[in-house]
């Protein structure tokens, strides 16, 4: 198989790149795929000889989009919609990454694939307008939602964490947000599946969820990542009230990973085994 690969240096891209075993990868980055200009994009689709199109890239700035909401819907919504209708023209499977911010973050139980959506910001507005628009397109395609990706490439919180850890001898992090961290291996190898579930049968096309298990608040996240990194700073649980960001987060991002499973056999991913294996390409982990 061979894959249209929309990012090149993002910790999702990477970590595709990197699982692709047999498969080869036809990745483009934004100094030719351009996704504030949706015509440059479309035009890789329409010379593509790939069999399939992932997208992994995104605009993630969720406070930033708050005051730049233009720019993320046309990178978010607007341009994934062009390259989905081009993917249709072709008839081209398209596996797309969303977010569990398409959510309210309302109650406590897990969000299942088919539960109303209610963003809370800007960057669910747009990534919601993005699995709205790839619907619209009419073509074969599979829109993984996903939480709390990190990885040992770029900036994410557990590299975060392993700086402030070493920094600080106490941090204060927010308990009442609760989810499943994903580890972008974890996801990489969801969207390859994605894509090979696609080709085979068309009949899986739809919206599903990958996030990693079990869900736990980002301040037990932290104790963990500490714990294994050897480090010791004092972890104060707090209420997202006493952290106001621009962009609302939800305070429930669990979500229900049953129908993936079931349609392309790769169960919930373990963020415990995840976080170990970013600490090992950090060598940063603590010998056992």
């Amino acid at each position: 198989m061979k894959i249209l690969l929309f990012g090149k240096t993002g910790q999702l891209a990477l970590e595709i790149m990197r699982h692709k075993g047999d498969h080869v990868i036809e990745a483009y980055g934004r100094d030719v795929a351009d996704f504030t200009d949706g015509a440059s994009c479309v035009a890789l689709v329409d010379a593509t000889n790939a069999d399939v199109i992932i997208n992994a890239t995104a605009y993630t700035a969720v406070d930033k989009a708050e005051d730049d909401e233009a720019t993320a819907l046309q990178v978010n919504g607007t341009t994934p919609g062009l390259i989905a209708e081009a993917a249709a023209r072709r008839g081209l499977p398209f596996v797309h990454v969303s977010t569990d911010y398409v959510f309210d973050g309302s109650g406590e139980k897990p969000f299942s694939p088919d539960h109303p959506t209610g963003p809370l910001g800007a960057y669910g507005r747009t990534k919601l307008a993005g699995e709205e628009a790839i619907k619209a397109a009419g073509g074969i395609y599979a829109i993984l939602r996903t939480s709390w990706v990190v990885s040992s490439h770029g900036k994410n919180f557990v590299k975060t964490m392993l700086r402030l850890g070493i920094e600080l001898d106490r941090l204060t992090i927010v308990a009442d947000q609760v989810g499943g961290p994903t580890p972008a291996a974890a996801l990489a190898e969801a969207c390859i599946a994605a894509a090979d579930g696609l080709l085979a049968d068309s009949g899986k096309a739809g919206v599903y969820h990958v996030s990693g298990a079990p869900d736990v608040s980002w301040a037990d996240f932290a104790r963990e990542i500490f714990n294994l990194a050897g480090l010791s700073p004092e972890v104060v649980d707090i209420p997202s009230s006493d952290y106001p960001t621009p962009a609302k987060r939800p305070l429930n991002s669990r979500m229900d990973n049953t129908s993936f499973e079931t349609a392309f056999g790769l169960r919930r991913p373990s963020w415990q085994r995840g976080l170990q294996e970013i600490l090992t390409d950090l060598d940063v982990l603590k010998p056992a």
